[in-house]
């Protein structure tokens, strides 16, 4: 429990960081979070919550994006996609079901990096050691490595070339180009491993259509006749096992 309270501490911390470091920037006075007015009447007071807290609110609604585009969220969720259209499964398992899988598995294999974040930047924060803006900045290393050790040189290439800007290395790329090009690779990457992840079902889809179709049973859809086998293969082979080891495995687990 204390482990995952830090963890939700660093996720407010890297986008609450902006405007807290406002606060605490040298010559900018510190914004209340409300402010009570009396009211013409007696006993009556007024309640106005300021731009500061408007921004945080704002800032909180930019946490899914950081979510798919700064960890393996993304790979995983695709993966995952790709496999229930390839069993032929068009709603088993649910939505909420391949979410929250994703969710906890991204969570699983960004644990080094989280770690290394809660323990350069968290924890100093919250000794008041370093100032916010300081600690937004050392959060985002383990990030930053992470993301450039998933990410192919071409496509990082692509985006420094669209954003016709110069690096002398791949550590001064800003995250506005490392972004999108670390979600194109991912992209990539899955859609790799979803045709493997075909490639079986597919062939068990013509034997059967075949075979019906050598019977002279070509009213009868194969897909019905072929889905108990998929199923079948796909438990027999332990296949959530080996795709969620596969999974992991990609990043170095």
């Amino acid at each position: 429990m204390k482990k995952a309270n830090r963890l939700a501490w660093l996720g407010l911390l890297l986008m609450l960081g902006a405007p807290l470091a406002l606060a605490d920037t040298p010559g900018i006075p510190g914004i209340p979070a409300f402010t009570v007015t009396p009211g013409e009447s007696e006993g009556v007071a007024e309640y106005s919550v300021t731009l500061q807290i408007l921004a945080v609110m704002t800032a909180l609604t930019f946490l899914p994006a950081m979510l798919m585009m700064m960890t393996s969220f993304t790979r995983i969720i695709v993966v995952f996609a790709i496999l229930r259209q390839a069993l032929g499964l068009q709603a088993t398992p649910s939505n909420q079901i391949l979410l929250g899988l994703a969710l906890f598995l991204s969570i699983f294999i960004m644990k080094p990096v989280l770690e290394e974040a809660n323990r350069v930047a968290l924890q100093p924060y919250m000794a008041e050691e370093i100032s916010p803006l300081e600690a937004v900045a050392r959060a985002s290393e383990p990030f930053r490595a992470f993301m450039l050790a998933q990410t192919r040189e071409d496509d990082l290439a692509l985006f420094i070339r669209i954003a016709d800007e110069q690096y002398h290395s791949a550590e001064e790329v800003s995250f506005w180009v490392l972004m999108p090009a670390f979600v194109t690779s991912e992209l990539k990457t899955a859609f790799q491993i979803g045709f493997i992840l075909f490639i079986p079902f597919l062939i068990i889809d013509m034997v059967v259509a075949s075979v019906l179709m050598a019977m002279g049973m070509m009213m009868l859809s194969p897909i019905i006749i072929s889905l108990p086998f998929k199923i079948m293969l796909f438990v027999l082979v332990d296949g959530w096992a080996l795709i969620i080891g596969t999974l992991a495995a990609s990043y170095g687990i």
